[in-house]
């Protein structure tokens, strides 16, 4: 499920999932866009979903060693407010403290 936060009338969204080929937790930020029309009638259906992901962070779980990184993905110029920036920074952040985390449990 979809983190979502609204800043200065924009919509935007995080949402994670696992990259099996990287061996990595991937955090995604997209503007997000409005849910369709017909979801109105499906009772707490979202009303917004992510859109195309422009900052891409990869959260390395199986090896440590590797720093995670965040990748831009973008075709046009996007302006990220500081505030949604340092939220994706934040949700990023949690994410590696959790794999490290599990990853040292693992070693001992």
């Amino acid at each position: 499920m979809p983190e979502l936060r609204e800043h200065a009338g924009r919509h935007y969204a995080v949402q994670f999932h696992y990259a099996l080929p990287d061996d990595a937790w991937v955090v995604e930020l997209s503007e997000a866009v409005p849910a369709p029309a017909t979801w109105t009638e499906i009772h707490n259906a979202a009303t917004y979903l992510p859109g195309a992901a422009f900052l891409v962070a990869f959260v390395p779980d199986e090896d440590p060693s590797p720093e995670p990184a965040v990748h831009i993905h973008s075709h046009g110029e996007h302006v990220i407010p500081y505030e949604i920036m340092r939220w994706f920074m934040e949700q990023v952040t949690g994410q590696v403290e959790r794999c490290r985390a599990a990853h040292a449990q693992e070693e001992s």
